[in-house]
Parts: structure tokens; sequence; C-alpha cells
């Protein structure tokens, strides 16, 4: 299994108690570095630009810029975002961003995109939030837009949202034939129809049964359009929360959705690092080959370090 962690950023007020944006910045760069010796696959991110559940003036690292900095900082780690938002950036600027960060991180992107849902966000930095469907059909057209000045040496495209006339993207990224295209979504009539299409990797949630069913759906998507389903790596993102005994755990939940103890344990992955292990088994089982988790405690690393020391060997 591919095995990713967040960094904080500051999207979920995880950096509220460190004061100097500074010293933020610092535990953002130390995660990602600690991360990597502990032998993750992959560091993520959010493409957000303001905190939840609402705007709160606190530190919010912009995704672009904090994984071009922290590819800086790191050699070997993949570098990711869960999920890029189709609808904050022209699709022939993000074959530009994208490309360059492949090449200065020595071919480390894993491209993540998603249709976006912040509308809230949208609104207050002056963007469009279109139906659910104009939205779905911008996230194809950026993936096809992306796809092809990665690959070609002066890419055309008309569209009904984007239209590109000769553009270039030098240097082209380094991987081959192009980065991983992780696309973020389970909506069962539009999203996983453009997975099926487009993606390598796909990202939806629920629990066990209900990331099954999408499991499904993407799989007659597939079969839809001619593609193999075994070709994409089915991924999850939970919230993980790891002590050594139950009895550390509580009963308290740390959802940040406000998510009641009971309900939040079923579905994340909570719990001493045997009972993560067998959680993780069952979607293993289900066809999932991968797992981004969000870090319920961040800024410490407790729940980082016993999750790569106890649980990622189990699968290696």
């Amino acid at each position: 299994m591919i095995f990713g962690t967040f960094v904080p950023q500051g999207w979920k007020m995880e950096l509220l108690s460190i004061e100097d944006p500074v010293d933020k910045w610092a535990k953002t760069v130390e995660i990602a570095t600690l991360a990597e010796r502990l032998g993750y696959d992959s560091v993520w991110v959010y493409d957000h630009v303001h905190n939840v559940p609402v705007p709160a003036h606190e530190t919010m690292f912009e995704c672009w810029t904090t994984l071009a900095a922290i590819s800086q900082r790191t050699s070997t780690i993949r570098l990711g975002q869960m999920v890029s938002c189709a609808g904050y950036r022209n699709p022939a600027l993000v074959a530009k961003i994208t490309s360059t960060l492949d090449v200065i991180s020595g071919g480390r992107l894993d491209w993540g995109i998603g249709a976006g849902w912040y509308d809230s966000e949208y609104r207050a930095y002056g963007y469009d939030y279109p139906s659910n469907a104009k939205r779905i059909g911008m996230l194809r057209e950026t993936v096809e837009i992306v796809k092809a000045m990665w690959t070609e040496p002066d890419a055309t495209y008309s569209g009904r949202h984007f239209t590109i006339d000769g553009a270039q993207c030098d240097p082209k990224p380094l991987q081959t034939p192009h980065p991983p295209v992780w696309i973020g979504g389970g909506g069962e009539q539009l999203t996983l129809k453009v997975v099926a299409q487009h993606a390598t990797h796909s990202n939806f949630g629920g629990k066990p049964e209900e990331w099954q069913h999408k499991a499904e759906v993407l799989k007659g998507h597939c079969a839809a359009v001619g593609r193999d389903y075994e070709e994409i790596t089915k991924t999850w993102s939970p919230e993980v929360f790891i002590r050594e005994t139950e009895a550390e755990i509580g009963t308290e939940s740390r959802s940040f959705w406000g998510e009641p103890f009971e309900s939040w344990k079923a579905g994340n992955l909570v719990g001493t690092p045997e009972q993560v292990v067998e959680k993780l088994k069952v979607y293993q089982s289900l066809g999932c080959g991968g797992v981004v988790p969000w870090v319920a405690d961040f800024p410490g690393t407790e729940t980082l370090t016993l999750f790569a020391e106890q649980v990622m060997p189990a699968f290696r």
C-alpha cells in the first residue's frame, strides 16, 4: 500500500498553538522532513486559502508555494495535493506549475486535482461558484489540458470552459509518461466517470461499505469507457489518531468536523496500532491501494510516528 500523510498547513487551525508565523512554518518543515525519515511515501497539502470552519485570521500556507519550498528541504518523499481545485487556476498555468514542481523536486510530483466544493472560499476570493455539473466539466477539461501540455510540444484544445492555442510547457515533467494524476471525489454520476477516463489514482472516503460501493461504481464507469479498473490505484483519506493503549485513546472525539466519538472512531483510523492495522486490512481487502490520512493530533507527532513504526510495516 501507498502511505502518505498530510503536513500541518493551518487549514484546520492545527497551528493555532504556535504564535509566530515563522515558527509555524518551521513546524511544517519539521514534520515534512520527519515523515521522510520515518519512511512515508508522500506528504500532502490541502489547496485552500483560508481556515475552516470559518475564516479566522489564522495562518494558512498556500498549496503550491508550500510544496515548492518543501521540495527543497526533502530529497526522496513524494509531494502531493489532496486536492488542488480546478476552479482556482487557469489550466495552462497549472500545467506550468506542476511541470516546474516535478523538475525542481527531481520527479516527485503526485498531482491531485478535484472539482472544488468550499463555496464560501470561492466567493470570498472572487471566484464564481458554478453548478456541480459545470465544476466537474471544468475538472475534466483541466486534466485534459494539463496532460496535453505535459506531453505535446505545442498544445491546442477547445472545450466548453477552456481554450488554449499552441500553449508550450517547457521544461516537461521528468516523470514519464507523465506524473501520476490523483482525482479526488466520490460523485457517482460525474466525478467517478472522470476518474475512469483520466486518473491513475482515485481518492474517496467512507466507512468500509460506503467505500466499497464507490469502488463498484468506479468499476462500472471503467467498463463503460473501456478502461481497466485495476490500472487505477484506489485510495482513502481518513483521519488518524493512534495511541499505545485504548485508555489513552479515551472517549473524546478529535474529529475536526464535530462527529460523535463512536462514529468518528468507526469511520477513521482511530485506535491502538493493532486496531488500526486491522481496519486497514479491511480496506485493503476491498481493493484500497493506499491511504493518505489527516493526523488528528498535529502539531504533535505521536500518531505520525506510531503509524510509521507500528502500522506501515504490517503492509510492507
